[in-house]
């Protein structure tokens, strides 16, 4: 039986770049940071308040074990067009929140706005993702 994700990926064009955005700008934990024998760097970052999900920075590459050189370039390719939305994150102030990250330089695609699920503003991480930050509106029970 399944009991939990503990792991997801996020892929990056950048790790350094990647590093700064979810740890300096973001404020995620940095939970490994090793490299391996053959020079690749595993990387995983966790948010503040959810410790037991890693979230993988994965590079995109075709080195190694993941994608031969075909694949990889398109892969790269919808990453610099910043085609992949990777998820969402939530907040309990949007508003405050996007402020707060727009002060330290996140690039946003749309500012807080009203929606029928709460209020949400998409960012972007520099790396080729863009997320929707949602704050969650209370359901009627």
């Amino acid at each position: 039986m399944i009991t939990r994700l503990s792991h997801a990926t996020i892929y990056v064009l950048d790790q350094a770049k990647a590093y700064d955005f979810y740890v300096n700008k973001l404020g995620f934990k940095v939970h490994t940071d090793a490299t391996m024998d053959n020079g690749f760097r595993w990387l995983t970052v966790t948010p503040p308040e959810q410790p037991e999900l890693e979230i993988v920075l994965m590079p995109v590459t075709h080195q190694g074990m993941m994608f031969d050189e075909e694949t990889t370039t398109l892969f790269r390719k919808l990453l610099e067009k910043g085609a992949l939305g990777a998820g969402v994150w939530e907040t309990n102030d949007c508003r405050a929140t996007y402020a707060e990250l727009k002060a330290k330089g996140v690039e946003f695609k749309s500012e807080p706005k009203e929606q029928f699920y709460g209020i949400e503003a998409v960012m972007t991480d520099g790396c080729g993702n863009w997320f929707s930050m949602t704050e969650q509106v209370a359901q009627p029970s």
